[in-house]
């Protein structure tokens, strides 16, 4: 099976109607489509070191942005 992408990486679903298809573009409504459902994780990434250094993790300014919980109402 080597080169041949499987079908449930490629399933995208309708940001509209919420149909399923393989197109970006939606067969029904003629909305746009995106990815189905998550990549895949595992916890030995073999990309996470290059994804790290490419969103720019160790930067101060990266840490900052990070959302942080709202405090609880007394």
């Amino acid at each position: 099976m080597e080169g041949v992408e499987m079908a449930r990486s490629r399933m995208q679903k309708c940001r509209d109607c919420g149909s399923y298809s393989l197109s970006t573009t939606c067969k029904k409504c003629g909305g746009i489509a995106q990815a189905a459902g998550p990549l895949k994780f595992s916890p030995q990434d073999p990309q996470a070191k290059r994804r790290r250094e490419y969103e720019n993790v160790t930067d101060p300014k990266w840490v900052q942005n990070l959302p942080s919980p709202k405090e609880e109402e007394e």
